[in-house]
């Protein structure tokens, strides 16, 4: 037994090193990688998605890779709200095939870049040891990375069994539900275990879910001259908004147990109404955005907002309003902090680190992650970033990601395969 334990030991080690060394020698064109990604723009919206894949499976292809592309059909995409999509898988087998079926998905839509850039957005420029554009950080940088992982176990042949299955999606800004929703849901994508795109400090087990509901106040239009022969929706509208504004400020007093979370929140970030100056308007229309945390039941927490909404305006004369769902998010997690897949990440995590333990914990955002989650898949995100979405300038101008996040991410999610791989192996010690 000792003996085996040394043999054991010995060979991990061994494997360890060559698996880093290959990446030591590939670093240079993973960075590349990253950079072509971000030079294809794929805005979401408008949403065409088509140029981003290609260039995925292009270079998957020249990668040794053998991708699979899964058009969405076109009514199913119009009703998401885009133009265009292609998801991109690419399967590697290890060994026998009988272990774990270890997902790695990230998404390359991104959304638009907007202004305020001191680089070009879409240049994958390299200053001062930050790789800028937007999708460098959120999550184009991934996509790599998790390509690389996958073929430094591919290329080494390090032993252990199971498979790898690369899983690139292009609608994560609009739900993910014609991306990883729709994989799962056909069965074209079926893990035992999910990892999802992320940053590198910290593994996140859970988030918030999201609920976008649109809210139309309608009156009746009138000549401004006589205002009192119309029903003023702008005005019923400024009284709905009043109560929304008080419900937000209560919500600060439910905290979420879970760190990193905190309490949901309110915004609304769209309104329009109106016809004219000299016009009673007869019409008015927002979108709110409201974070649900793990400890709520997503459709009560819809249906307390739609009767406080409705209440609000209920004995307004001439005023009646309706709502409709946009998206339901459901939360993610969080996931046990002991299970195989954070404890493999965890290890891969502090031995690329140099010690220390990764910490766990929640984010207020909502992604992917959360599809897997409800297909009773354990998930985790973690990828190349920094400590937090606003260190990289996510969603904002000059996002950017670390060179040095990104080698030290495909470092960890390579050896967390590798550990899951030869997760037998291992017990046997």
């Amino acid at each position: 037994m000792n003996e085996r334990i040394v043999f054991d030991h010995e060979k991990r080690a061994s494997d360890r090193m060559k698996l880093l060394d290959w990446l030591d020698h590939s670093d240079e064109r993973l960075i590349q990688m990253i950079q072509s990604l971000v030079r294809v723009p794929s805005d979401n919206p408008a949403g065409d998605c088509r140029p981003i894949a290609a260039e995925t499976a292009a270079w998957l292809e020249e990668l040794g890779f053998e991708p699979i592309t899964v058009p969405v059909p076109a009514e199913t995409v119009r009703q998401a709200g885009m133009i265009a999509v292609n998801n991109v898988l690419a399967k590697i087998t290890i060994g026998d095939g009988r272990g774990p079926v270890i997902v790695l998905n990230a998404h390359g839509d991104v959304v638009p870049p907007g202004s305020g850039w001191s680089y070009d957005p879409y240049g994958g420029q390299i200053d001062e040891g930050k790789l800028y554009g937007r999708g460098a950080a959120v999550s184009k940088s991934d996509i790599a990375v998790y390509t690389f992982a996958a073929m430094a176990i591919r290329e080494l042949a390090a032993g252990g069994s199971g498979t790898i299955v690369l899983v690139f999606t292009f609608d994560e800004e609009t739900g993910g539900e014609i991306g990883p929703k729709r994989l799962l849901a056909s069965g074209k994508v079926d893990p035992d275990y999910a990892i999802c795109a992320g940053f590198t400090h910290s593994a996140v087990h859970a988030h918030n879910g999201c609920l976008h509901l649109e809210v139309k106040v309608k009156g009746k239009s009138a000549h401004a001259a006589i205002p009192d022969t119309g029903a003023d929706a702008l005005q019923a509208m400024n009284r709905l908004l009043t109560g929304l504004y008080e419900y937000r400020n209560g919500l600060a007093q439910h905290q979420s147990g879970v760190p990193g979370i905190g309490s949901p929140t309110l915004n609304v970030g769209l309104i329009s109404g109106g016809i004219n100056t000299n016009v009673v308007p007869d019409e008015c229309t927002i979108r709110l955005d409201r974070r649900i945390i793990p400890e709520e039941d997503p459709i009560a927490v819809e249906q307390e907002l739609i009767d406080r909404i409705t209440a609000s305006v209920l004995h307004m004369p001439g005023i009646s309003v309706e709502t409709q769902r946009i998206l339901l998010a459901y939360p993610f997690g969080p996931v046990d902090t002991a299970s195989p897949l954070i404890s493999a990440l965890k290890t891969s995590w502090s031995d690329v680190m140099g010690g220390g333990e990764l910490p766990v914990e929640g984010v207020p955002l909502y992604a992917d992650a959360r599809h897997f989650d409800e297909a009773g898949v354990p998930a985790v995100m973690f990828g190349a970033g920094p400590r937090t979405l606003a260190e990289a300038n996510g969603h904002r101008s000059d996002e950017h990601v670390l060179v040095s996040d990104v080698a030290a991410a495909v470092r960890v999610i390579t050896l967390t395969l590798y550990n899951l791989l030869n997760a037998e192996a291992h017990d046997s010690l």
